[in-house]
């Protein structure tokens, strides 16, 4: 195998672990290139001295690995106090609040080492019975939701950290939970342009480093498989009519919307041939080195083309030089911190 090549597979896996310090079993894919970064969860984190300590023990390991964190506020926040603690995005009412909020937010998670939060959400709360959504929603206005969105984006790359999009192309208006069934959507390509591709369509104009892909089943455009994991969504709406060039990551493939329909060497392949450029296995290290290996066979037998690893490669490797170089820069927030402990 090509350097190239190697190097492009061995960035495509971001994985998760269980514990405070690094497993032995994650510890052999970073050094093996079959895992190119971690996400943290609350399981990780005991205190802000051990969760810098962790990242930097895990940039030890891989000089280059990428750090990511799902820190939206409100409910979804795997940092605790004395780490600053945001609203749910609801209560963001201006672009003003929203700023203010992501810049908070950036400057700390970047003095931990962060390089990129999976935030914001773009999905606009329909369904008052969405069991998911709800408050980490901007509003139930699609436009509204484009203008804070944006807002927050800009502000959070701003302050050097990649903002990441989700989850496209919509999940505001599903009555089940994709960490634990399927959802699905009778929406059509009309409905989707009308209302949950808006917000969408604004961000990918501003930069947006990275965007999500939903776990969810729209049964007018593909009836068989969820958008993640379904040719008729990033190539032809995100990337062709949208005109988005930046890095696109699936959501968990461990959830059930997933994990209960696909074997997770399936499912690794079929998120890349759908235009997938990163993809999250956030607890199973055996997994992890499941999907990797079913990567390189599906190069290596021509299942998955060469050309579109690479180009999956060439996009993250423009993300990390960008938000790479911008971590680290902002020294003495530790106030930010010792003044709320």
């Amino acid at each position: 195998m090509d350097k190239d090549l190697k190097d492009a597979l061995g960035n495509i896996i971001i994985g998760g672990f269980a514990g405070t310090t690094v497993p032995d079993d994650f510890n052999t894919l970073l050094q093996t290139q079959q895992v190119g970064g971690a996400i943290l969860f609350s399981r990780n984190i005991e205190s802000v001295d051990q969760v810098a300590n962790l990242i930097q023990n895990l940039k030890n390991l891989r000089s280059d690995i990428w750090m990511a964190v799902d820190q939206e506020g409100g409910r979804v926040q795997r940092l605790k106090e004395p780490f600053p603690q945001l609203p749910p995005m609801r209560a963001l009412g201006s672009e003003n609040e929203a700023r203010k909020a992501a810049t908070l937010l950036a400057h700390a998670l970047s003095w931990l080492g962060f390089h990129q939060d999976y935030a914001p959400v773009l999905d606009v709360d329909t369904n008052p019975d969405n069991p998911v959504i709800g408050d980490r929603s901007f509003s139930s206005d699609a436009s509204e939701v484009a203008r804070l969105g944006c807002a927050f984006i800009d502000a959070l790359q701003s302050a050097g950290i990649a903002a990441c999009g989700k989850h496209f192309p919509g999940h505001g208006d599903t009555n089940q939970d994709s960490h634990l069934e399927l959802p699905r959507l009778n929406h059509d390509l009309d409905r989707l342009r009308a209302v949950e591709l808006i917000p969408f369509a604004a961000a990918a104009k501003t930069g947006l480093a990275s965007l999500m892909t939903a776990h969810v089943l729209f049964e007018p455009l593909d009836s068989e498989h969820p958008a993640t994991l379904s040719e008729h969504f990033i190539e032809p709406i995100l990337r062709k009519e949208m005109g988005y060039d930046g890095v696109v990551v699936s959501d968990d493939l461990e959830m059930k919307a997933v994990a209960d329909h696909y074997g997770i060497e399936d499912a690794v392949v079929r998120s890349l041939q759908a235009g997938c450029d990163q993809v999250l296995i956030c607890s199973d290290t055996e997994r992890q080195a499941k999907a990797y290996d079913a990567l390189v066979h599906a190069v290596e037998s021509g299942v998955l083309a060469k050309e579109r690893v690479l180009q999956a490669g060439q996009r993250i490797e423009r993300m990390k030089k960008r938000y790479q170089s911008l971590n680290g820069r902002l020294q003495g927030l530790e106030n930010e911190f010792s003044k709320n402990a």
